[in-house]
């Protein structure tokens, strides 16, 4: 029997296709607004999945258009009540259900106190679209497996949306409309090498950097959440301040070497780390061919992280059933989680 987890990763093209058809102009307004009065400084206020969505879209917005942004330490507001100055500044949230007050909160508070207030959500009747200034929904329907997939990849566009209409890169937008097609292709992409080696591991590092560290992050998360796997994430950059300790022979390791400058770096980390006996799973494009899996790749490498994460979604939800999971009933999870 086909999980939830599988049916909802590989549905998110046809919900990428509506989202992109939706909107067009609400978007391009609000990119219009940030144009005409940029604001004095950004924030992403999120948790979770989300809030790895959100690293991309800051990514997107620091390389993209030159602009610092910082994700809040939500704490801040909703325990500390810290008197942070938001007056002219950038608050983005971004969130699948729209229930959490510790999201909620803060959008709040900045958008009381005179910031621009953005919400990319799915539940457009929440909360916290109630909230924002501006409430732009995923289009990702219904989720009922409580391990976010086409809610993530619906929030990695929607991101791009809102940094390319900020931008008005005409090119980066037409880039943005070829992703369904790349979706469809990334789930008939064979990554079984990865669970092979992963349906009888306890552990693994994933590894990421620039772009792809939110692939790391989400790909840590799913690893825990539906086949409790100790997983950690980091960055190719920092792997070598500390968690070298961690590997030793036949330490499983799954590297996102994406298009871009960090590549080459990341190609390099995995050849030294096969040296040092790990079990490297090097995830990266066709062109590549020391790869143990294929990275789908999209019109342009911004966009290259939102069909990788298709393809991976699709594994681990192959490998929770391998592990004799199931991925729709993580243990100790519910599908909205609501903290302060």
């Amino acid at each position: 029997m086909t999980s939830l987890m599988l049916k909802e990763a590989r549905s998110a093209a046809e919900h990428v296709a509506l989202q992109l058809s939706q909107d067009r102009e609400r978007y391009a307004e609000l990119g219009q607004r940030l144009r005409a009065a940029p604001p004095s400084s950004i924030l992403t206020v999120a948790r979770g999945s989300s809030d790895h969505a959100a690293n991309y879209c800051a990514y997107l917005i620091m390389a993209r258009l030159g602009r610092i942004v910082a994700s809040l330490p939500l704490s801040l507001v909703t325990l500390n009540k810290a008197p942070l100055i938001a007056r002219d500044a950038l608050a983005i949230a971004i969130s699948q259900s729209g229930q959490s007050p510790d999201v909620i909160e803060p959008i709040r508070y900045f958008r009381d106190s005179g910031a621009t207030t953005v919400a990319l959500v799915n539940d457009i009747a929440s909360p916290l679209a109630d909230t924002a200034e501006w409430a732009l929904p995923l289009h990702a329907g219904a989720e009922l497996s409580v391990a976010a997939t086409k809610s993530f990849i619906t929030s990695l566009v929607a991101a791009a949306r809102f940094t390319a209409h900020w931008q008005d890169d005409p090119a980066f937008l037409a880039a943005i409309e070829a992703l369904p097609q790349a979706l469809t292709a990334a789930t008939e992409l064979d990554w079984s090498p990865a669970i092979d080696v992963l349906a009888p591991s306890s552990r693994i590092m994933v590894v990421g950097r620039g772009i792809s560290l939110p692939l790391a992050l989400e790909s840590a998360l799913k690893f825990k959440e539906t086949s409790a796997i100790q997983a950690e994430a980091f960055s190719g950059a920092e792997i070598k301040h500390g968690p070298m300790a961690l590997i030793d022979e036949g330490y499983p390791l799954l590297i996102f070497a994406t298009r871009g400058p960090t590549q080459a770096g990341l190609l390099k980390l995995a050849d030294e780390m096969r040296g040092r006996g790990a079990k490297v799973l090097l995830a990266a494009p066709a062109d590549v061919a020391a790869r143990d899996l294929t990275l789908p790749v999209a019109a342009t490498p911004d966009l290259d992280p939102i069909v990788a994460i298709q393809a991976f979604y699709v594994m681990a939800a192959q490998l929770s059933v391998a592990r004799g999971m199931d991925p729709d009933q993580p243990r100790h999870l519910s599908k909205v989680t609501k903290t302060q």
